[in-house]
């Protein structure tokens, strides 16, 4: 579903949508949070108090009319002042999420703000972040507080020993900064466990943000056959499937796939991953794009690690919170903890910031049948594979690995598997 088409739901069946994929990926509870949204008549639609929140249908949805009347079956959640204060404060937002995912609420309790400058997107979806003194939950201070904060032009604010709230454009603009800002959050509290972050400088991210492809020449796609046809609709299948499960999210996160030679079919660049369609996944054909359609920001590297891997016929480009715990230390991601991970993955190298950089080859002159799998750090991870399934696969494998590997260190230090151990795996699995 393109974000369009979301704008074009109603705002109940929207907020509906949005805190049904909060809930389940596990950053509100069945009474926490609250979601709203101002229509073009003024009214505001928010999620009521005192309802399952993982059970929340249409109906439940409540309205606060522009002249006050309220209308629906429960209460207006108990946040709703704040919400109002936020659209009186900032008209141009129309939508307010709020809700205590665990990495920012440990931020709110320990009365800090995450640096956004770990990961160069968190910075620029983000923006700064403003940081709300705690006053009663559901009072008109509260609401006078955060609007305080909102009136700095801040979109995201933490409130102290609370959670946090975020305005956007529309929901799925204050969806994709919540989602951003508590990756960014899980990616700090992460690697604290096994070293340091290390931000990047402004200068960094801007030369990342320089790096914005060329647009290729566009050719006119024929009708799409079935082979292509099941292809799009696989990675629409594991983009979501990805979402699901935390290993990417609606502002970043890249999945391609060889169609024929050198051709492949790859995602598109600014769309929420949560809603891409088989019709958004764009065609990259003798090196030129579908015609009317915008392919990923990486598209370059896809072109050249399947030209120089036959063997390759897939690839993921995603953030996921513990591979990024290494991404953003430069710890080193040493796989030779069981013998499956290694297996899948073998050695994982670390790739500094920039590698992955149109002009620079470093990522496609290291990834082959021996090395599947990179880390860019403070940026992200490549997975590489033949069936798209295998590449996933990987990428769980890594993830899960990565996992331990960080709640490990809470426990002592990690002892590898050996040399010989290692040689043995793979005269057996790899030969």
């Amino acid at each position: 579903m393109k974000n369009l088409d979301v704008e074009m739901m109603h705002p109940r069946d929207q907020i509906v949508m949005v805190i049904d994929r909060i809930y389940r990926r596990g950053m509100t509870t069945t009474s926490g949070g609250n979601i709203s949204i101002i229509d073009e008549s003024g009214n505001i639609w928010i999620t009521p108090s005192g309802v399952d929140k993982g059970n929340l249908r249409a109906r439940d949805i409540m309205c606060v009319k522009k002249d006050g009347e309220i209308v629906g079956p429960h209460t207006p959640s108990s946040e709703y002042p704040f919400h109002k204060a936020i659209f009186e404060m900032r008209p141009e937002l129309k939508a307010v999420i709020h809700a205590h995912p665990p990495a920012l609420v440990s931020f709110s309790i320990a009365r800090a703000i995450p640096d956004t400058n770990v990961i160069p997107q968190a910075k620029n979806v983000c923006g700064p972040i403003g940081y709300a003194p705690y006053a009663l939950p559901g009072s008109d201070e509260l609401g006078a507080v955060i609007a305080k904060e909102f009136a700095k032009g801040f979109k995201a604010v933490i409130m102290e020993n609370h959670g946090t709230v975020l305005g956007g454009s529309d929901l799925s603009d204050a969806f994709q900064r919540f989602e951003t800002l508590e990756l960014c959050a899980r990616t700090i509290i992460n690697a604290k466990t096994i070293g340091e972050s290390r931000r990047l400088s402004d200068d960094q991210i801007d030369a990342f943000e320089d790096q914005i492809p060329r647009l290729l020449p566009e050719f006119t796609a024929e009708m799409h056959d079935s082979e292509e046809r099941a292809i799009r609709a696989d990675i629409t299948k594991i983009v979501r499937r990805a979402c699901q499960q935390g290993l990417m999210i609606s502002s970043y996160g890249t999945v391609s796939h060889r169609w024929r030679g050198n051709d492949f079919l790859i995602t598109p660049t600014n769309e929420s991953r949560w809603d891409i369609s088989p019709e958004d996944i764009v065609l990259i054909k003798d090196g030129q794009r579908e015609k009317g359609k915008l392919p990923s920001r990486s598209t370059w590297l896809h072109q050249e690690i399947y030209k120089k891997n036959p063997e390759v016929n897939s690839i993921i480009l995603t953030q996921s919170p513990y591979l990024m715990a290494y991404g953003v230390t430069g710890v080193k991601f040493d796989v030779r903890t069981i013998p499956e991970s290694w297996i899948f993955l073998q050695d994982v190298p670390n790739m500094p910031f920039g590698s992955h950089f149109r002009d620079r080859n470093e990522i496609v002159d290291i990834i082959d049948k021996d090395t599947p799998v990179v880390i860019v750090e403070n940026d992200s991870v490549v997975v590489t594979g033949d069936k798209l399934l295998q590449t996933f696969d990987r990428l769980e494998v890594a993830e899960f690995s990565a996992k331990s590997m960080v709640m490990g260190a809470s426990v002592g230090t990690m002892v590898p598997i050996g040399d010989k151990e290692i040689e043995d795996l793979r005269k057996k699995f790899l030969s």
